[in-house]
């Protein structure tokens, strides 16, 4: 006699919608269930499960899909679960730190890579923002590293290039150590940025003795980590200027003044593309005055050209750079009959005129191994420059 045929669990409608929807709830929000984010006094698998049909039943309306009065029960959602474990869509591990699904978009080779990075941002460079996520991720991926044998969390990869000032306000607080700089209106400053609006900030200190303190009207364009540091590239926007200024420097505030959704995504990818050709053709990060800045960006703007001798033991370290800039050309002197390397070369690059302290500044780090070329005007900076480092020398010190 033959077997009568078992329909499947989800053969109905409404069960297989069930499934469907827990699958999309997973995907829309990982890390769903996460007990850091449910106030539990009791059960904590229940919680996490009571948080988990909450917004299954939301997404159930936004899908137009009508589910019966608190449906589905705790239970049902435990076997929809161990389903999804069975087709091998959730792991079989314990999801201690909430559910997610995979990947997402990489593969587990990828996350561990873009896990490094977001990683050592949020370690050496103090993104506030990325050390939250790190210490969500590393919750949430904790069962993946010990599937892994410690693997996944080990630093492969690391930028060391550390902060050099408090970024993190909740790391100032703990140490008791609030500096009131623009770090802390990062949430509002980011939403600047993404839609081009507006805002009014105060700098609250010139190192360089231009006497550039006060108020400020800009259209903020990104935020770019350098060297040492954090720094805002923003717009005037009274006369267009692009500048880039460091975080700290300016004051725990950050007015709005756009109306709406600012200018847009468009005109801010416009400006940061002339800001962005600015640097590519100049030496750091100083941009210019407005007046010669414009003529730079119309390509009217008379350039520098930079001659520089180096001498062993640097020459190989210079020669090393072959991209430390696109203008550069690095000229090897005649050979050394000893060694068979060359006893100097010329490195030759052509600058506009607002980046030559910054370049001296790199110069310098080779003072003893590097004589300027041309232009005159720069000879004489760099001899001067000499001048005042011997007689640092000169005579002893009071108090030494």
């Amino acid at each position: 006699m033959p077997k009568k045929s078992t329909s499947h669990p989800y053969a109905e409608r409404l069960s297989f919608e069930r499934l469907m929807l827990l699958i999309a709830t997973l995907l829309k929000n990982p890390g769903i269930g996460c007990p850091d984010l449910i106030n539990t006094n009791y059960d904590k698998q229940h919680d996490a499960l009571t948080q988990v049909r909450t917004f299954l039943q939301q997404l159930a309306v936004e899908c137009k899909i009508r589910l019966p009065e608190d449906y589905p029960a705790i239970a049902t959602l435990r076997k929809d679960l161990e389903t999804l474990r069975r087709y091998g869509i959730l792991e079989r591990r314990m999801y201690r730190w909430g559910y997610y699904l995979g990947t997402g978009a990489m593969s587990q080779a990828e996350l561990k890579v873009a896990f490094n990075a977001l990683a050592s941002q949020a370690k050496y460079q103090g993104d506030p923002q990325l050390r939250r996520i790190c210490e969500i991720l590393s919750k949430r991926l904790r069962g993946l590293d010990m599937e892994l044998q410690g693997k996944f969390f080990y630093p492969v990869r690391q930028h060391l290039n550390r902060a050099i000032v408090y970024t993190d306000p909740e790391e100032m607080a703990a140490q008791g150590e609030n500096r009131n700089t623009l770090f802390h209106q990062l949430p509002l400053l980011e939403t600047a940025i993404s839609q081009g609006q507006t805002i009014e900030i105060s700098r609250a200190s010139d190192p360089y003795g231009n006497s550039r303190i006060g108020l400020l009207q800009v259209v903020p364009l990104q935020l770019i980590y350098h060297d040492i540091a954090w720094y805002l590239l923003y717009e005037n926007s009274e006369n267009g200027h692009l500048a880039i200024g460091r975080l700290n420097r300016f004051k725990n505030y950050c007015k709005p003044l756009s109306d709406g959704l600012g200018r847009g995504l468009e005109a801010q990818k416009n400006s940061l593309n002339k800001a962005y050709q600015l640097l590519k053709n100049g030496w750091g990060l100083y941009l210019g005055q407005p007046s010669e800045q414009q003529l730079e960006l119309q390509g009217q703007l008379e350039l520098l050209t930079v001659k520089v001798r180096f001498f062993p033991p640097v020459t190989a370290f210079i020669q090393e750079g072959e991209l430390r800039h696109l203008k550069q050309k690095i000229i090897p002197g005649l050979k050394n009959e000893t060694t068979g390397n060359p006893s100097y070369i010329d490195y030759i690059i052509t600058l506009p005129p607002r980046s030559v302290d910054e370049f001296s500044l790199w110069v310098y780090r080779y003072m003893h191994s590097a004589r300027v070329i041309s232009p005159a005007q720069l000879v004489e900076k760099h001899r001067q420059a000499a001048h005042a480092l011997l007689s640092q020398y000169a005579t002893p010190l009071q108090d030494a």
